[in-house]
């Protein structure tokens, strides 16, 4: 289970962060400047919150009562960017390697070529990623992220960059692979037909402050009628 208890005070409001996801997948859903992306990077260790508690299963990251901040690659949280973040002198295998240094040579080559074949990346392993498409460097990202063997997975905005038909090719592709790993899953978007076909459950959050979580076809509900009767005035 990932808990999430923070404040953090930032120009136009203070972050207020409170919510829990269990082997689930769980939408941050809110408009652009809401606090979704930085909620995220609280969690992964690359933003530090005034006060609060970040815990993951039995291993606290963040306690400022404590005095406890893991650095982020000690937090096992795979974190997918908005941009992929991938490194342009690397090429793809190199990229996936990144993720693996301290693993024996002979593991590393191992879990490279299961990396490569799960994510569709066969013939591509030399390419760097101003050769690839916007859907080949999602899944090289991907492919580094379970490179390190997270324990929670973070997608920032994991479709926003794509075409409207990459998207659909896409979000079975993603739906399959947030299945197969089975743990905790956040993802963070500002389109609800996006949720709605990847998330289950969501909680919204305006001026960074989070609501109570709530099944997702329901609050989809709401918003139609909410909208239809606005159409009636």
């Amino acid at each position: 289970m990932l808990y999430v208890n923070i404040e953090k005070r930032l120009d136009r409001y203070t972050l207020k962060a409170n919510f829990k996801c269990e082997k689930d997948t769980l939408a941050l859903f809110g408009a652009s400047g809401a606090g979704k992306s930085m909620t995220m990077k609280c969690i992964a260790g690359i933003e530090k919150p005034d006060r609060g508690v970040i815990q993951l299963n039995d291993r606290v990251l963040f306690d400022s009562n404590k005095n406890i901040n893991l650095p982020s690659q000690k937090r096992h949280v795979g974190y997918l960017f908005q941009d992929y973040a991938l490194f342009p002198d690397m090429t793809v295998s190199g990229n996936i390697l990144s993720a693996m240094r301290k693993l024996p040579k002979a593991e590393r080559e191992r879990k490279l070529s299961d990396l490569i074949k799960r994510f569709q990346l066969n013939g591509l392993e030399k390419r760097r990623p101003e050769l690839l498409s916007g859907g080949e460097k999602q899944r090289v990202a991907l492919a580094r992220i379970f490179a390190s063997s997270p324990e929670v997975l973070l997608l920032d905005e994991p479709l926003s960059s794509l075409d409207t038909l990459l998207k659909l090719q896409l979000i079975p592709y993603i739906r399959e692979i947030i299945a197969d790993f089975g743990g905790e899953t956040i993802m963070v978007s500002h389109a609800i037909e996006e949720v709605r076909q990847l998330c289950p459950k969501l909680i919204t959050i305006t001026d960074g402050v989070t609501s109570i979580e709530t099944n997702t076809e329901d609050y989809y509900t709401e918003l139609k009628e909410r909208y239809e009767s606005l159409k009636t005035l």
